[in-house]
């Protein structure tokens, strides 16, 4: 990398990073306690910061200076449906929402059938799971107790128990399946 590529960088994340927090080069120049006339050299790719510079300019956009020189980062990914996870659970279609992990959390959408049954899978202790009706009727049962939603509701419930969805309508059904899990118990000492 030479440091005209390094220069560019830090220019192009100065500016999407000013711009994301809706500030004007004056004022990101003033929070970091910078001349303007050098922020504007910053954000043009032609400066040459020392060390103090990128700390104060990193402060005042609350980054690092690593997040300065790193490489641009795109606004969004597109994700194809066939790339993301998609299998059968018994007659119904599962298939994943978060191409991106996030750390304790799924996201599914559920296509049921006519009359399918899909047994879910408890979590782990403390999970809670949030199911979302969009189309059709579908039936919630959860330790014996059962919820008939219809499009546009909601159930709230705890996702370590047994439980199961069954589409009680006489159209396709599909829901959404959202899984708070737990966060991981506190280690002991």
């Amino acid at each position: 990398m030479t440091d005209s590529d390094l220069a560019s960088r830090l220019a192009a994340n100065l500016r999407q990073l000013r711009d994301a927090r809706g500030l004007t080069q004056a004022q990101a120049a003033k929070l970091a306690g910078l001349p303007r006339p050098t922020w504007t050299t910053l954000e043009s790719g032609s400066a040459n910061p020392t060390v103090n510079v990128l700390v104060r300019a990193g402060a005042a956009l609350h980054v690092s200076i690593e997040e300065l020189l790193a490489a641009p980062r795109a606004t969004g990914r597109i994700y194809r449906a066939d790339a993301l996870r998609m299998r059968k659970r018994g007659s119904a279609l599962v298939r994943d929402l978060l191409p991106e992990k996030i750390a304790g959390m799924e996201i599914e959408r559920i296509e049921l059938p006519r009359g399918a049954v899909m047994n879910g899978i408890p979590h782990t202790p403390g999970t809670r799971e949030y199911l979302a009706c969009e189309r059709g009727c579908i039936e919630l049962t959860t330790e014996g107790e059962t919820f008939s939603l219809a499009a546009g509701d909601v159930v709230v419930f705890l996702g370590d128990q047994r439980h199961s969805y069954r589409n009680a309508g006489s159209e396709p059904a599909i829901g959404y399946s959202v899984v708070t899990l737990a966060p991981p118990a506190a280690p002991r000492h």
